[in-house]
């Protein structure tokens, strides 16, 4: 994800030793009420934009809730992903595996952040208005809400080179993405609940497109949905910008519909059809096919935890005045929106 979230590893991932992380472990005390007095409308002003900027198919919220994600899981949640970059340093941004951030979700943020210094200059962390806008963003689109803790310090490092090795990729193993969240602090069902998170967004035809073409497609994926996923990809190689619904049912609604997809053999990634294959997840993705109301309650609690990784505090960490941290006309450069043409493929399939 959130995610691009994007197996058989045995008995090891049925009982999980917590090891502590130092990523994991909060360094300064979050409040709910952080800004009520030095910043009395930054609930409003971020809600507002948030819903004045919402997007088609839930595009809005689930740019946001990956941008989030793809944050909190390399330096942490302090904005370290929203740096541009510079003639001396390639940034989060400039990896491979981020350039999936359009430039419309970082916008957004922008936007914020200028209606805030607005109204309350210098006080207002970037790390605040991403954790924010994600909630906000995500219960727009009929999501769970959870408790946003606030004061968090943006970040001062941001570095390409740490993307690939701190995020899922669209063909791990449950095992790989264990490895990862595991890290973080996370058990193996909140790791599940967390990939819910693929019940809005997109992905593009180079991250799945294997699974249905060429030399060993995946024998488990519906028949019927590989051919839709052929015809929407014929020709992603002249045109990169080709890409499905993660979830083609109800793409612009946060459900537990991903779930009874998975069931359904119309997980998109493999990494997603993994989580139902391998037997020490499919529990949980039964689970949450069959109760949304405990979908919810476990997706919120983990989006809390989510938020507190890698907290920095004012020792650690500072109050950008803007969240690329550099202006644009001394050389930061940002990356292109690679707008999605996939097209609106909602379907039933009556399965």
């Amino acid at each position: 994800m959130i995610f691009t979230m994007s197996s058989f590893p045995p008995v090891i991932f049925l009982v999980l030793v917590f090891v502590p992380s130092i990523l994991s472990a909060p360094v300064t005390s979050l409040t709910k009420d952080y800004y009520q007095e030095t910043c009395p409308d930054f609930s409003k002003i971020v809600r507002e934009t948030v819903t004045t900027t919402q997007g088609p198919q839930g595009r809005t919220a689930a740019g946001i809730l990956r941008l989030f994600f793809h944050d909190c899981f390399l330096e942490g949640c302090d904005a370290s992903v929203l740096i541009a970059k510079n003639a001396l340093n390639k940034s989060e941004r400039d990896d491979e595996l981020n350039h999936s951030l359009t430039e419309e979700t970082f916008d957004i943020v922008t936007r914020i952040k200028a209606a805030l210094e607005e109204s309350c200059p210098g006080v207002v962390s970037c790390a605040d208005i991403l954790a924010q806008s994600t909630h906000d963003a995500v219960t727009m689109i009929g999501g769970p809400s959870y408790e946003v803790k606030l004061g968090r310090k943006d970040g001062f490092e941001s570095k390409a080179h740490k993307v690939r090795e701190n995020l899922p990729l669209p063909n791990h193993t449950v095992h790989d993405m264990m490895s990862l969240f595991q890290k973080k602090g996370f058990t193996l069902k909140e790791m599940v609940a967390l990939s819910g998170a693929h019940t809005i967004g997109i992905s593009h035809c180079k991250d799945f497109i294997s699974r249905v073409i060429g030399p060993q497609p995946d024998p488990d994926i519906e028949a019927r949905y590989a051919e839709v996923l052929k015809s929407l990809c014929k020709d992603y190689t002249v045109n990169e910008t080709r890409g499905s619904f993660l979830d083609p049912v109800t793409p612009d609604k946060f459900d537990n519909m991903y779930y009874k997809n998975l069931e359904k053999g119309m997980g998109l990634l493999a990494s997603d059809h993994i989580l139902f294959k391998d037997n020490s997840t499919r529990p949980f993705v039964e689970l949450y096919a069959n109760d949304q109301t405990v979908f919810f309650e476990d997706f919120a609690r983990a989006m809390e935890k989510l938020g507190m990784v890698g907290v920095k505090g004012d020792k650690d960490g500072e109050v950008r005045r803007r969240c690329d941290n550099l202006n644009k006309a001394n050389g930061s450069v940002a990356e292109p929106d690679k707008s999605f043409t996939g097209g609106n493929i909602s379907f039933e399939l009556n399965l």
